[in-house]
């Protein structure tokens, strides 16, 4: 993956920002998310989607349809616990 210029990163960003994903699977270094649904924070200008699988941590994932899909919101639904996430203000999980 070639590092993406601003406006592509920008693009990136716009596109994939708050959208729940899966990883695509077939994909071995990534297979540890096989059935997950996460939620993408953000895309960092190396063209990296930061997903949040509600598991505490984010992980950086090629912001690429040959490794990420969409997941529609009603999909989704149950299957993302935005409260298991530390991206809150004021996360409950912490003490």
């Amino acid at each position: 993956m070639r590092f993406p210029t601003f406006a592509e990163a920008e693009a990136l960003k716009r596109t994939w920002t708050d959208k729940f994903v899966r990883v695509k699977a077939g994909l071995p270094q990534y297979e540890r998310f096989a059935g997950k649904v996460g939620r993408v924070v953000t895309v960092n200008y190396g063209g990296k989607a930061i997903v949040d699988f509600a598991d505490g941590a984010w992980y950086d994932i090629p912001a690429l349809a040959d490794h990420l899909e969409v997941v529609p919101d009603d999909e989704a639904k149950g299957k993302f616990d935005p409260t298991a996430t530390s991206a809150q203000k004021l996360p409950t999980r912490q003490g």
